[in-house]
Protein backbone atom coordinates (compact mmCIF):
# COMPACT_ATOMS: atom_id res chain seq x y z
CA UNK A 1 0.00 0.00 0.00
CA UNK A 2 2.86 2.19 1.14
CA UNK A 3 4.57 1.39 -1.93
CA UNK A 4 1.98 2.76 -4.57
CA UNK A 5 1.51 5.87 -3.03
CA UNK A 6 5.17 6.77 -2.66
CA UNK A 7 5.40 9.05 -5.87
CA UNK A 8 3.01 11.46 -4.82
CA UNK A 9 2.65 11.08 -1.25
CA UNK A 10 4.20 14.11 0.09
CA UNK A 11 2.32 16.69 -2.19
CA UNK A 12 -1.19 14.99 -0.87
CA UNK A 13 0.09 15.01 2.77
CA UNK A 14 0.35 19.18 1.87
CA UNK A 15 -2.96 19.12 0.50
CA UNK A 16 -5.00 16.87 2.79
CA UNK A 17 -3.36 18.77 6.05
CA UNK A 18 -3.86 21.92 4.43
CA UNK A 19 -0.19 22.64 4.78
CA UNK A 20 0.01 22.18 8.71
CA UNK A 21 2.19 18.78 7.94
CA UNK A 22 5.20 21.07 7.44
CA UNK A 23 4.80 23.02 10.15
CA UNK A 24 4.35 20.11 12.82
CA UNK A 25 7.71 18.52 11.34
CA UNK A 26 9.38 21.84 12.20
CA UNK A 27 7.80 21.89 15.70
CA UNK A 28 9.31 18.02 15.73
CA UNK A 29 12.81 19.17 14.47
CA UNK A 30 12.71 22.13 17.44
CA UNK A 31 11.73 19.41 20.33
CA UNK A 32 14.31 16.84 19.17
CA UNK A 33 17.45 19.64 19.44
CA UNK A 34 19.81 17.76 17.56
CA UNK A 35 23.46 19.35 17.09
CA UNK A 36 26.02 18.89 14.25
CA UNK A 37 28.15 15.25 14.61
CA UNK A 38 25.02 13.58 16.36
CA UNK A 39 23.36 10.62 15.55
CA UNK A 40 19.67 10.48 14.77
CA UNK A 41 16.82 7.69 14.07
CA UNK A 42 14.25 8.82 12.02
CA UNK A 43 11.96 5.82 12.04
CA UNK A 44 8.92 5.59 9.28
CA UNK A 45 10.49 7.76 7.69
CA UNK A 46 9.05 7.26 3.90
CA UNK A 47 10.68 9.50 1.46
CA UNK A 48 12.88 11.18 3.70
CA UNK A 49 11.01 14.39 4.21
CA UNK A 50 11.47 14.39 7.99
CA UNK A 51 14.71 13.36 7.12
CA UNK A 52 16.10 16.25 5.71
CA UNK A 53 16.51 19.47 7.95
CA UNK A 54 18.95 17.27 9.61
CA UNK A 55 21.17 15.94 6.97
CA UNK A 56 20.59 20.12 6.01
CA UNK A 57 22.19 20.53 9.49
CA UNK A 58 25.13 18.34 10.00
CA UNK A 59 23.58 15.83 11.51
CA UNK A 60 23.89 12.32 11.23
CA UNK A 61 20.95 10.77 10.42
CA UNK A 62 19.41 7.64 9.44
CA UNK A 63 16.32 7.22 7.57
CA UNK A 64 14.70 4.12 8.34
CA UNK A 65 11.19 2.64 7.06
CA UNK A 66 9.91 -0.69 6.17
CA UNK A 67 8.28 0.36 2.15
CA UNK A 68 11.07 -0.10 -0.76
CA UNK A 69 8.90 2.34 -2.64
CA UNK A 70 8.90 5.04 -0.50
CA UNK A 71 12.91 4.03 0.45
CA UNK A 72 14.06 4.79 -3.31
CA UNK A 73 12.32 7.84 -4.21
CA UNK A 74 13.53 9.25 -1.28
CA UNK A 75 17.16 8.18 -2.31
CA UNK A 76 16.67 9.03 -5.95
CA UNK A 77 15.55 12.69 -4.28
CA UNK A 78 18.51 13.26 -1.59
CA UNK A 79 20.85 10.95 -2.30
CA UNK A 80 22.75 12.23 0.55
CA UNK A 81 20.65 10.44 2.94
CA UNK A 82 21.54 6.93 4.31
CA UNK A 83 18.20 5.14 3.63
CA UNK A 84 17.90 1.50 5.86
CA UNK A 85 14.89 -0.92 5.44
CA UNK A 86 13.96 -2.30 8.67
CA UNK A 87 11.20 -3.46 10.83
CA UNK A 88 10.36 -0.90 13.41
CA UNK A 89 9.91 -3.87 15.72
CA UNK A 90 12.70 -5.50 14.84
CA UNK A 91 15.04 -2.64 13.84
CA UNK A 92 18.54 -4.01 12.20
CA UNK A 93 20.80 -1.70 14.50
CA UNK A 94 23.24 -2.21 17.56
CA UNK A 95 22.43 -1.33 21.53
CA UNK A 96 22.80 2.53 22.11
CA UNK A 97 23.28 3.32 18.27
CA UNK A 98 21.55 6.68 18.19
CA UNK A 99 21.59 10.04 20.21
CA UNK A 100 17.98 10.19 20.15
CA UNK A 101 14.98 8.48 17.48
CA UNK A 102 11.70 9.73 16.27
CA UNK A 103 9.19 9.15 14.15
CA UNK A 104 6.36 11.48 12.95
CA UNK A 105 3.20 9.67 11.90
CA UNK A 106 4.03 6.22 11.52
CA UNK A 107 3.57 4.55 15.10
CA UNK A 108 0.50 3.98 14.25
CA UNK A 109 0.99 2.09 11.23
CA UNK A 110 3.22 -0.52 13.18
CA UNK A 111 1.03 -3.79 14.30
CA UNK A 112 2.83 -3.64 17.15
CA UNK A 113 3.49 -0.10 18.24
CA UNK A 114 4.60 -1.40 22.19
CA UNK A 115 6.93 -3.10 20.75
CA UNK A 116 8.33 -0.31 18.41
CA UNK A 117 8.74 1.41 21.61
CA UNK A 118 10.99 -1.12 23.48
CA UNK A 119 12.62 -1.33 19.91
CA UNK A 120 13.75 2.66 20.20
CA UNK A 121 14.60 3.00 24.01
CA UNK A 122 16.88 -0.41 22.94
CA UNK A 123 18.91 1.57 20.01
CA UNK A 124 18.79 4.78 21.63
CA UNK A 125 22.03 5.78 24.18
CA UNK A 126 21.27 6.41 28.00
CA UNK A 127 20.02 9.99 28.15
CA UNK A 128 18.83 9.98 24.65
CA UNK A 129 15.72 11.33 24.24
CA UNK A 130 12.54 10.04 21.75
CA UNK A 131 10.21 12.78 20.11
CA UNK A 132 6.92 11.22 18.51
CA UNK A 133 4.69 13.17 16.04
CA UNK A 134 1.34 11.35 15.75
CA UNK A 135 -1.96 12.18 14.71
CA UNK A 136 -4.59 12.21 18.13
CA UNK A 137 -7.70 13.15 19.92
CA UNK A 138 -8.97 17.01 19.37
CA UNK A 139 -9.70 18.17 22.91
CA UNK A 140 -12.57 20.43 22.13
CA UNK A 141 -16.02 18.32 22.15
CA UNK A 142 -17.60 20.67 18.82
CA UNK A 143 -14.00 20.37 17.08
CA UNK A 144 -13.73 16.65 17.38
CA UNK A 145 -16.93 16.37 16.13
CA UNK A 146 -16.20 18.37 13.00
CA UNK A 147 -12.59 16.94 12.49
CA UNK A 148 -14.15 13.32 12.77
CA UNK A 149 -16.38 14.02 9.49
CA UNK A 150 -13.84 15.54 7.78
CA UNK A 151 -11.50 12.01 8.57
CA UNK A 152 -14.52 10.35 7.55
CA UNK A 153 -16.11 12.08 4.43
CA UNK A 154 -13.86 14.60 3.13
CA UNK A 155 -10.28 13.23 3.27
CA UNK A 156 -11.29 10.31 1.12
CA UNK A 157 -13.30 12.49 -1.23
CA UNK A 158 -10.44 14.80 -1.84
CA UNK A 159 -8.24 12.01 -1.68
CA UNK A 160 -9.87 10.26 -4.92
CA UNK A 161 -9.32 13.66 -6.58
CA UNK A 162 -5.68 13.95 -6.20
CA UNK A 163 -3.99 10.57 -4.84
CA UNK A 164 -2.74 7.81 -6.63
CA UNK A 165 -4.43 4.89 -4.51
CA UNK A 166 -7.24 6.36 -2.54
CA UNK A 167 -8.00 3.21 -0.75
CA UNK A 168 -5.17 3.95 1.17
CA UNK A 169 -6.45 7.03 2.46
CA UNK A 170 -9.70 5.30 3.81
CA UNK A 171 -7.59 3.29 5.48
CA UNK A 172 -5.16 6.78 6.90
CA UNK A 173 -9.04 8.04 8.19
CA UNK A 174 -9.90 4.66 9.94
CA UNK A 175 -6.61 4.36 11.46
CA UNK A 176 -6.35 7.72 13.01
CA UNK A 177 -10.07 7.13 13.92
CA UNK A 178 -9.08 4.53 16.24
CA UNK A 179 -5.77 5.58 17.51
CA UNK A 180 -5.25 6.19 20.89
CA UNK A 181 -5.68 9.19 22.53
CA UNK A 182 -2.86 11.45 24.21
CA UNK A 183 -2.84 10.08 28.00
CA UNK A 184 -2.69 6.58 26.37
CA UNK A 185 0.39 7.03 24.27
CA UNK A 186 2.32 9.01 27.46
CA UNK A 187 1.16 5.80 29.06
CA UNK A 188 2.51 3.65 26.49
CA UNK A 189 5.75 5.15 26.43
CA UNK A 190 6.23 4.88 30.13
CA UNK A 191 5.28 1.29 29.97
CA UNK A 192 8.26 0.64 27.60
CA UNK A 193 10.64 2.32 29.89
CA UNK A 194 11.06 5.69 29.14
CA UNK A 195 10.78 8.40 31.31
CA UNK A 196 10.07 12.43 31.66
CA UNK A 197 7.05 11.55 29.70
CA UNK A 198 5.42 14.99 28.43
CA UNK A 199 3.34 15.62 25.12
CA UNK A 200 2.14 19.09 23.61
CA UNK A 201 -1.12 19.58 21.57
CA UNK A 202 -1.26 20.84 18.34
CA UNK A 203 -4.13 22.41 16.11
CA UNK A 204 -6.31 21.99 19.24
CA UNK A 205 -4.77 18.30 19.20
CA UNK A 206 -5.14 16.79 15.98
CA UNK A 207 -1.86 16.07 16.65
CA UNK A 208 0.28 15.39 19.75
CA UNK A 209 4.19 15.43 19.91
CA UNK A 210 5.22 13.58 23.15
CA UNK A 211 8.36 14.04 24.33
CA UNK A 212 10.61 11.21 26.40
CA UNK A 213 13.92 10.39 27.99
CA UNK A 214 15.91 7.17 28.21
CA UNK A 215 17.07 6.61 31.41
CA UNK A 216 20.37 6.64 32.34
CA UNK A 217 21.20 3.26 33.83
CA UNK A 218 18.35 1.34 31.36
CA UNK A 219 18.65 -2.40 31.73
CA UNK A 220 16.04 -4.51 29.11
CA UNK A 221 15.14 -6.30 32.63
CA UNK A 222 14.14 -3.18 34.34
CA UNK A 223 12.16 -2.35 31.40
CA UNK A 224 10.53 -5.38 31.20
CA UNK A 225 9.73 -5.24 35.27
CA UNK A 226 8.62 -1.44 34.54
CA UNK A 227 5.92 -2.80 31.90
CA UNK A 228 4.86 -5.95 34.74
CA UNK A 229 4.57 -3.28 37.47
CA UNK A 230 2.28 -0.19 35.62
CA UNK A 231 -0.90 -0.24 36.44
CA UNK A 232 -4.17 1.74 37.47
CA UNK A 233 -4.88 5.14 35.66
CA UNK A 234 -2.65 6.88 33.47
CA UNK A 235 -0.22 9.24 34.94
CA UNK A 236 -0.70 12.90 35.47
CA UNK A 237 1.90 14.36 33.02
CA UNK A 238 3.07 17.64 32.41
CA UNK A 239 1.08 19.11 29.09
CA UNK A 240 2.21 22.45 27.11
CA UNK A 241 -0.90 22.68 25.04
CA UNK A 242 -0.85 25.26 21.85
CA UNK A 243 -4.05 25.47 20.22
Amino acid sequence: MFDDVAPKYDVVNDVLSMGQTRRWRRIVVDAMDMKRGQRVLDLAAGTGTSSEPYADAGIDVIACDFSLGMLKVGKRRRPDINFVAGDATNLPFADNSFDASTISFGLRNVNEPKKALAEMLRVTKPGGKLVIAEFSQPVVPLWRTMYTEYLMRALPAIAVKVASNPDAYVYLAESIRAWPDQDHLAAWLQESGWEKVTYRNLTGGIVAVHRATKPLEHTPEGAAEAIAAHKGPVAKLRRNIQR
